[in-house]
Order: C-alpha cells, then sequence, then structure tokens
C-alpha cells in the first residue's frame, strides 16, 4: 500500500509540473516503468553521514545490484526530503530515464536542519571563505564531507562524483563546487538560486508576494527536531489569488495568516533593502578558484522562479575561473521542466519539438558520462552555451554567452504608441502618462490562481493592452526577422505625482492577425495573440542604490534602468514588437505605495495613493531599449 501510495504522489507530481502535451497515460507509463526499474535493479541503503563538527546528515544510497564493475556516484541535497524513508523505493529518481539506466550509484541526503538530518537549517547559507576550526561549516563543508564519506565507504564505487540539483538542490549544487574535493568531477546546478535578492522572492528589490508566501507559509515552518513528516500545507480558503492578497492588505498583516510562526518572513520584513543579511546570502563572490570540476548550469527560458541564478552563476564562473570547463544550456523550459515533462510547449505557445528528451540524451547524459565514465581529459563534444532560440524554434550553439556577433541597438519609444529603431524628432507629443491605483492593480494574468502561474511568461498579454493603466508601444509590422540575444536594458525617463513607484517592462512578440491557430491545440487562435518574451521590474526607491533607497521628487524627470534578464528571440518577419509599462503586476508583485515609507513591510493602509506616472519619449527625454540584435554569417 505505502508503494502504491508513493507512485501516486510521484504521478501526481509529474502531472501538475510536466508539459501539457503529455498525456496521463504517458506519464502513468513512465512512472511506472521507472518504478519497476529502480526495485528490480537497485538496492536502497540509509546512512547517517558525519560531518567534522559532529552533527550526521540523513543519506540514502540507491545502488546498482550488480556488483559486477564499480560505479560512478550521482549526489543530489537537497531540503525537500529524500523520502521515501525506510523499506519504500522511489518511484522516479536520478536527473533523467536516460542517466537511470545509465550505471549510476544514486545518493539522496536530507541538507542541514531538514527532515532526518541533524542540525540547524539555515536558509541559503552563507559561505565562509575564511574557516578556523571544525564548527565554522557551511555547504562547502558539508558536500566535501559527504563526498569524502562516500568515496571511502561504497565499495563498488569508482571513486568519480557528480552532483546535480532543481531549484534549491540546485544553489547546494553550485555551493558544493567550493568544496573542491577531488573527487567532484563534474557538477550541474540546475535552476540554481544565486541571491534571494534577484531570484525567487525579489526582483530588484520588488518582492514576489504570492510565491514567497505560499513558499514559507510551509517551507518556513519550525523544524525542531528530525522527522520524516512534510509540513502541513497552507489553506488560503480560495482558488482566487487576487482577491485573497488583496484583502489581506497591507503586508504588515501578513502575520495575521502565518501566525509568527514563520522565523523567514519574520527576516524579510526586517531587511527591506540590499544589506548585509542578503549580501551575506549572495552566492556569486565566492565563485572563484574552483578546481578540477566540470560545470554545466541548465536554466529555462520561461522560469518563474529563477532565471537570475543560472544565468549569473554561469557568467561568474566563467569570468573568474577561465581554464574551467563551463557550459550552459537554457532551453524553452518552465522551471525545472528539462526534467518534467517533454518541453514541447507552454500554455498556448509551442515550441516545435520535444526539447527535454533531446537535452536529456543528448548533453546532460552526454556530459556526466564524458567526466564520470571516460578519462575526463579527451575534448568532449559540447559547445560552450547550447541555447533554445524561441520565436524560431531551434536549438543553437554558441562559443561564447552572450554572443559577441551582435549589433547594439535602441528601441525609442514614440506618440501614439509607436516604437522604432529611430530616436524621437521635434513636435511629437513628448509624454505618455497613465494613474496607477494600488486598490485596483494591474493582474499578472487572466487565469484564476492562488500563486505565481509557470505560464504568465508567455501569456497573451492583450488583457493587460487594453487597461488605462498600461502604456503599450509597438512597432510596425516588421519587413524581416530580428532575432535578439543577450540582456536588454529598459532606458526610462520617467515622472510621477507620488514619491515611490514600481516600474515594469514587458517585451512582447505580436503575432499577426492572420496567424494560424496552434496545431497542437485545436481551436486555440493565435491571430493578433501577443506573446510575453520577458519581462522585469524596479521597484523605483532602489534605482540608484539597492541599500540606500530613495523617494522620487514629484513631477520631476528621472533615470529608471531596468535590466532584463537574457533572451534569445526571433521576432519573426510580419510579427511585431510590443513594449508595456506599467506599475502594478497584482499578486505577483506585492502593492508599492506610490508614498515613500522606510519599509513597505510595514506600511500603513493609508500610505497607498493613487499617482500618476509620465513617461517620456522626447528627443531630449528620450526612452527606450537598448538591446542587441544577432548578426548571422551570409
Amino acid at each position: 500500500m505505502n508503494r502504491k501510495l508513493h507512485l501516486l504522489r510521484a504521478l501526481l507530481l509529474l502531472l501538475m509540473l510536466g508539459s501539457s502535451a503529455v498525456t496521463t497515460a504517458v506519464v502513468a507509463q513512465r512512472v511506472n516503468q521507472d518504478s519497476l526499474y529502480i526495485r528490480q535493479n537497485f538496492t536502497k541503503q540509509e546512512y547517517q553521514v558525519p560531518m567534522r563538527d559532529g552533527k550526521k546528515l540523513y543519506t540514502i544510497v540507491y545502488a546498482p545490484k550488480d556488483q559486477s564493475k564499480k560505479y560512478p556516484i550521482m549526489l543530489n541535497r537537497t531540503p525537500y526530503s529524500v523520502g521515501p524513508y525506510g523499506d519504500a523505493y522511489k518511484t522516479s529518481m536520478a536527473p533523467s530515464p536516460t542517466m537511470l539506466r545509465d550505471g549510476y550509484i544514486f545518493v539522496y541526503q536530507d541538507v542541514r536542519g531538514t527532515y532526518m538530518s541533524e542540525g540547524d537549517f539555515v536558509n541559503m547559507t552563507p559561505h565562509l571563505p575564511n574557516k578556523k576550526g571544525k564548527k565554522d561549516i557551511d555547504e562547502s563543508t558539508d558536500t566535501y564531507d559527504t563526498i569524502d564519506w562516500l568515496v571511502k565507504n561504497l565499495k563498488n564505487s569508482n571513486g568519480r562524483v557528480g552532483q546535480w540539483g532543481i531549484s534549491y538542490p540546485g544553489f547546494y549544487t553550485a555551493a558544493g563546487l567550493m568544496s573542491n574535493h577531488p573527487a567532484l568531477k563534474a557538477a550541474s546546478p540546475q535552476a540554481p538560486i544565486a541571491d534571494w535578492f534577484w531570484d525567487d522572492f525579489h526582483h530588484n528589490g520588488a518582492f514576489f508576494l504570492p510565491h514567497a508566501f505560499n513558499f514559507l507559509a510551509s517551507f518556513g515552518l519550525p523544524r525542531p527536531e528530525p522527522t520524516s513528516k512534510r509540513n502541513p500545507s497552507f489553506s488560503h480558503g480560495t482558488p482566487d489569488g487576487y482577491d485573497f492578497f488583496l484583502r489581506m492588505g497591507s503586508l504588515k498583516n501578513a502575520n495575521k495568516y502565518l501566525n509568527n510562526k514563520v522565523a523567514f518572513w519574520n527576516e524579510m520584513a526586517a531587511h527591506p533593502n540590499y544589506d548585509k543579511f542578503w549580501q551575506d546570502r549572495n552566492l556569486l563572490p565566492h565563485l572563484k578558484n574552483l578546481k578540477g570540476t566540470a560545470v554545466m548550469t541548465v536554466g529555462g527560458w520561461f522560469d518563474a522562479e529563477d532565471l537570475y541564478g543560472p544565468l549569473k552563476i554561469y557568467q561568474t564562473i566563467e569570468k573568474n575561473n577561465p581554464k574551467l570547463q563551463n557550459m550552459l544550456v537554457m532551453g524553452p523550459w518552465v522551471h525545472g521542466g528539462w526534467a518534467r515533462g517533454d518541453g514541447s510547449s507552454l500554455g498556448a505557445v509551442h515550441f516545435g519539438q520535444e526539447n527535454s528528451p533531446w537535452y536529456q540524451q543528448n548533453i546532460e547524459a552526454k556530459f556526466f558520462a564524458h567526466y564520470l565514465k571516460g578519462d575526463g581529459k579527451s575534448e568532449v563534444k559540447l559547445p560552450e552555451a547550447v541555447m533554445f532560440e524561441t520565436g524560431a524554434n531551434q536549438w543553437r550553439e554558441f562559443d561564447v554567452w552572450p554572443p559577441k556577433n551582435t549589433q547594439d541597438k535602441t528601441l525609442f519609444f514614440h506618440a501614439n504608441g509607436k516604437m522604432s529603431f529611430e530616436a524621437p524628432k521635434q513636435g511629437e507629443a513628448e509624454i505618455s502618462e497613465f494613474i496607477s491605483d494600488p486598490a485596483k492593480p494591474v493582474p499578472f494574468t487572466e487565469a484564476t490562481a492562488i500563486g505565481m502561474t509557470r505560464e504568465y511568461m508567455s501569456d497573451d498579454q492583450r488583457f493587460a493592452s487594453r487597461r488605462p493603466d498600461v502604456l503599450s508601444f509597438q512597432t510596425d509590422a516588421l519587413t524581416e526577422d530580428i532575432t535578439l540575444a543577450g540582456e536588454i536594458l529598459a532606458q526610462l525617463k520617467v515622472a510621477t505625482t507620488g514619491s515611490d513607484a514600481d516600474w515594469v517592462v514587458k517585451l512582447i512578440d505580436v503575432y499577426p492577425d492572420d496567424a494560424p491557430a496552434n496545431p497542437h491545440m485545436p481551436g486555440k487562435a493565435m491571430g493578433g495573440y501577443q506573446q510575453m518574451v520577458r519581462s522585469e521590474l524596479m521597484r523605483g526607491r532602489f534605482r540608484n542604490s539597492f541599500e540606500k533607497p530613495e523617494p522620487f521628487t514629484p513631477n520631476q524627470v528621472t533615470n529608471v534602468d531596468v535590466a532584463l534578464m537574457d533572451v534569445l528571440h526571433t521576432f519573426k518577419k510580419g510579427h511585431r514588437i510590443m513594449v508595456q509599462v506599467q506599475s502594478t503586476w497584482f499578486p505577483l508583485v506585492d502593492r508599492n505605495p506610490q508614498k515613500f515609507v522606510d519599509n513597505i513591510f510595514e506600511a500603513n493602509e493609508e500610505d497607498f495613493i493613487k499617482a500618476t506616472h509620465q513617461v517620456y519619449h522626447s528627443p531630449a527625454q528620450a526612452t527606450g531599449l537598448k538591446v542587441k540584435t544577432l548578426q548571422l554569417a551570409q
């Protein structure tokens, strides 16, 4: 009965996270096949692995039953439970079904202070660069001690270790690089968290409310002693997140629901700025002096949770460790989509093929096999960057990312919602404006959802463009394909009648009115579809410094730069490029009062005010997007 329960749970998880193109029957068949294979081919053993400070971390080993040869170890360290515990077996494991059958020892570990492991849990454990004794522990030391124990105690290992993990386990994989253990030959941080002021809960200081609240309301509850039981989930009492969070009101009311039981929520509320609390949790400055571990960072272009992490971790390792084998893979995936579902579509947008199996078989499996099974010295035939080009729906390979063969251009805003690569001229209307009301915020999706939807990053934006509190600027129909590659910088010239404001910028691919229906979704018309390609926002108070916020001077023209994360997207001939600007994005992002207060977590209801926001597009005060267009060899 226990095995059936775990099988059902795994099936439900795959159904929730997998691509919509995967049918229930196919998913069920895969889970059944994997579950049967695991029981027939692996032996499960559980250990308490000692750390240097005396604490023991609960570790489960699935070793091949065939003892006639030695195998590499694949390590996954997680705060989300290594269960099932005891006699029950996992129903799915490994990075993919391909690697499950490729001959590895799979090791799963509850990180310090979670589930069955001893010690105290610390979110985004700060790295200690200067350790003076056995009590100075962090994720690099726990990783080192774990690997050291494994290679010395698992008799049928070949002495080589690979580490991988998605999301929080991706952070542990990236942090594990700093262990520099000689047996750690390959690591793949996947959708890793790099810095929680830009990943997950914050974007440029703006607070991603439902993602943080819904996650921490369960995950953030205390664990006084080791346990195999999960925390209870939070009940909102409604499926309507817009209504729930609007009724909550100011963030200071959150503890009416959390009952002051979530310590990390209170810590976030006490640290609204990028102070030492957050800086200590920034992994990036420590990714240097890495030795002997090949790295493959993986991310999804439509990852609503951790897009910053994979791009910045790759770039930082590349800069600080030029001799290290370091590669990047970015596909048309949601959070963890390369391991869950087939990666063929997201919402109404189809990507032309099943991209996840292709990646699993041709990139991931080959990467680990080369460094863990081969001699590790011969050249692996994997490029520096393997990137999926959305819009054109094709994979590209690059020697460096961002690519060098690009041309810098600026898309300028003009009067009457126009946009072009030509700068504004004298005689045009110089200002577009809108009224932003925190009591009636712009929704981030048309869907009724209690949390952050994965589809919002490619959703049709027509519902937003029809609102009076959203400005839309678009080009004429394109006469040729335009491919954008790399980071985008929105350079806004704005003014507000208030003293604070958020500035949301959305890059959108507008389909022609006669675009054919999606053949993979019968009846889904795509004519005029406004597909979001990339979006980001800047909490205006942080426009000059994330450490020292400052108010706006009402009615004064002010520069606000909004960095949008990288893209590789082709706007096809006949399509239009659109940019939307707005100041609320609810409940995805908490509401800015629009009156400057020291700490928005402590804002009172009367602090939330209407404000008129202006975007300038004159020759002297030009607003635009700095982009890089890919120049293809003739």
